[in-house]
């Protein structure tokens, strides 16, 4: 069966580039890199679907095996009970075994990784011979190839993170630090037991600024009222004035008259 790198080899010497190395960085880089996943992806394959296999189809016999225990043993094959005994008890370790080696060596997502990680390199190669896609804008293949070198180191680059943050690199506990977890504690405590007195402090200013704001209001409608009296007096006054000058000035023309 021809390979990816077999048939694209071909394409990459057929590429315009001006330096020689240039068609070999793609083919011991690039090409390699995807020869690479594709075996890592079918060696992992190949268990992931073995031990997939039995856990499927133990999981589908132990409770049909389990089933028939419960059968009239009058009707049952002779030492049927041994065979079904010791039958469970190997499926279910096969089952367990087997769903244990999935856990512990991720098959399923270092298969899944790796297939995504093959694709990926192909969907950018595919799109930088044909300068189609993200490629589409440049004229030609050497001007494209510096972004293309870039787009797989980046693919490449986070494979790698993720390969190793599955590891034991990521498996180191942070150490505890006690004095800043005490000081949180302290902090936390020391809000919840001022909660109160910063409620009834906020209640005893809400309370004043209350007062405070409706003393003022009745002192200036105080003040308000007092000087609308004194108008009113003045007024008043003022009318009595003009009403006694009137009844003079009758009173005058009366013995002015006689």
């Amino acid at each position: 069966m021809t390979t990816f790198a077999e048939k694209v080899g071909e394409i990459v010497d057929d590429l315009e580039l001006q330096k020689k190395y240039d068609k070999s960085i793609i083919k011991h880089r690039f090409l390699d890199e995807i020869s690479y996943y594709e075996q890592k992806r079918d060696h992992t394959k190949k268990y992931y679907n073995i031990f997939r296999f039995i856990v499927t189809t133990g999981s589908i016999l132990l409770p049909a095996i389990l089933s028939m225990g419960q059968m009239d043993p009058n009707k049952l094959p002779k030492n049927f009970d041994m065979i079904t005994y010791w039958a469970s008890w190997t499926i279910s370790l096969s089952v367990t075994a087997s769903n244990g080696f999935l856990q512990l060596f991720s098959l399923d997502k270092n298969y899944f990784s790796y297939s995504m990680v093959v694709e990926q390199l192909k969907t950018e190669g595919w799109q930088f011979f044909g300068l189609s896609g993200k490629y589409e804008d440049y004229p030609s293949h050497q001007e494209a190839y510096r972004n293309f070198s870039k787009s797989v180191e980046s693919i490449k680059r986070k494979q790698v993170e993720q390969e190793f943050s599955n590891g034991k690199g990521d498996s180191k506990k942070k150490k505890f630090d006690f004095q800043g977890e005490m000081k949180k504690f302290q902090t936390e405590q020391t809000t919840v037991m001022m909660q109160p007195v910063k409620e009834t402090l906020t209640n005893n200013i809400v309370n004043k600024v209350a007062n405070n704001v409706a003393n003022e209001v009745v002192k200036n409608v105080v003040e308000e009222v007092v000087d609308k009296v004194k108008d009113v007096e003045e007024i008043v006054n003022k009318r009595e004035n003009d009403i006694d000058e009137f009844i003079q000035g009758i009173a005058e023309n009366k013995k002015e008259e006689k």
